[in-house]
């Protein structure tokens, strides 16, 4: 766990790499009808604008408010580490899911149009269980094991 702004940062920067290129992923693929190698290169045209907007609301919205819910629920020294880590995962996604599926509606699902609402919510719909899965089953473990091996505790 990042213990520093730096390193909140750096935690910050690779999360959002692999959750935004990943939900990215799945909303192509979602638009297209199915998987395809085109939605792997396609989703990088999506990154320069949607890494940011998912760093500023991690940082700023969801990050803080995770972890406000997480420790009134749990103690560092009390409560297994496992809960933490759960809790402040599963407090992002609530958060970030339905922020970001209204940033992608905004940006790529007709904007400001009459239909804004009932497209967010179904966008928001659709991404939740992807977003779950993906965040407590590959991107958190793997930045996890990736962030301790950048940051080593020397003993």
């Amino acid at each position: 766990m990042p213990k520093s702004l730096f390193q909140e940062i750096v935690f910050t920067i690779l999360m959002v790499f692999v959750m935004v290129y990943g939900m990215i992923c799945y909303n192509i693929s979602l638009s297209l009808g199915g998987m395809s190698n085109d939605v792997f290169l396609k989703a990088f045209g999506e990154m320069p604008i949607m890494a940011p907007i998912a760093f500023v609301l991690d940082m700023v919205v969801a990050g803080p408010l995770a972890k406000k819910i997480t420790f009134r629920l749990f103690s560092p020294q009390k409560d297994n580490p496992i809960f933490i880590v759960i809790s402040i995962s599963i407090c992002s996604i609530w958060f970030m899911c339905p922020l970001m599926s209204l940033a992608a509606t905004i940006l790529f699902k007709g904007g400001f149009s009459s239909t804004l609402i009932p497209t967010w919510l179904q966008t928001t719909a659709l991404n939740y269980p992807m977003a779950t899965f993906w965040q407590l089953l590959f991107a958190g473990p793997i930045i996890r094991r990736v962030f301790g091996l950048i940051f080593r505790e020397r003993k």
